[in-house]
Formats: C-alpha cells, structure tokens, sequence
C-alpha cells in the first residue's frame, strides 16, 4: 500500500533572526522542495503553510507561517517534513522510491524472481537498484531501459532483462 505522506526533509537549523529554517532536503533535487505550499510536521503530520522558500547551497531555507523568531525556528530543529503524494503529479517512469521498496524484482523471459528490491542507488548517471535474493545475497541492477523493462507498482512488481555477464553467477 502506497503512504499518503513521504518524508522529504529535516529542518537541521535555524538561519538568521527572522525564523528561517535550514532544511535538508531529503529528494533527488533540493528545488522540488521550494514547490510545496503546504509540508506536514512529524508523525501527526501536521500542516505547516510555507510562506517563503529557496535553496541555498545544497540546502533549502524555508519560511513558515507563525515561525517568526530565531527561538521558534530552533524548536523545530530536528523535525521530519513530510509532502502529502496528492500535491505531486510525476512524470512517466518516474517514481517515489519508497514506493519501490519490497517489490518482487522478475526475470523478463522465464518469470523467476531475483529477490526483493531493498534499496535504490543514486548514482549520477543512473539509478542502481539493490535487490536482497532469498539466500541474503545483494545483487545490483541499473536502471536503463535495456535492463528495466516494467515498473508494476499496483502489482509490487519490476520485471528485467540482466545483461550479460550482469550478474556473475548467473547460468
């Protein structure tokens, strides 16, 4: 089942004297933070209006509604943003990776499962994939069209073709 609410940060620090928080951005690009309106505080997820935000560095500075001192700012460090999925529209082949997470990884041509993906690898070029097999052992995957032929999140299933020599051991 999908979560409604995606951690997406942590405010670290408060940044000058005027309530701004110091945010590390928990997504691909620190910009997507600054297009929310409204992010949720904590396990309530309770919702903070964002009323200011801009990245600074590899960090987002961000302004909340009824945060206006440096001693409101600091009582919020620590906590976990979350985005609700609803405020996000994502392009094709494009996916929440903690969405990802437990599905079944498939052979394209005989069916038989390699293990579970545990994990996604962000590497630059191209995502890797880290999939746990049923004796424990990791095996890595990346993402380019020739090795990942579907994403089934309804299903929890990712079907792929290795490509030779991919996998050491294999046949």
């Amino acid at each position: 089942m999908k979560k409604q609410y995606l951690e997406i940060g942590k405010i670290v620090s408060l940044h000058g004297l005027n309530g701004t928080c110091k945010v590390q951005p928990w997504c691909d690009d620190p910009q997507f933070l600054c297009e929310f309106d409204t992010l949720y505080r904590g396990k309530q997820h309770t919702p903070m209006t964002v009323t200011n935000a801009r990245v600074q560095k590899n960090m987002v500075l961000m302004n909340f509604e009824g945060v206006t001192t440096p001693e409101q700012a600091e009582a919020l460090r620590g906590t976990v943003l979350f985005m609700n999925r609803e405020d996000v529209e994502l392009d094709d082949d494009t996916y929440f990776i903690q969405d990802l997470l437990g599905a079944a990884v498939v052979d394209a041509d005989d069916g038989h499962e390699y293990g579970k993906l545990t994990d996604v690898l962000q590497t630059g070029a191209n995502d890797v994939y880290t999939v746990k097999t049923a004796e424990g052992k990791e095996l890595l995957v990346p993402v380019i069209p020739d090795v990942v032929l579907n994403v089934d999140l309804d299903a929890e299933r990712i079907t792929i073709r290795p490509l030779k020599g991919l996998f050491d051991d294999a046949d």
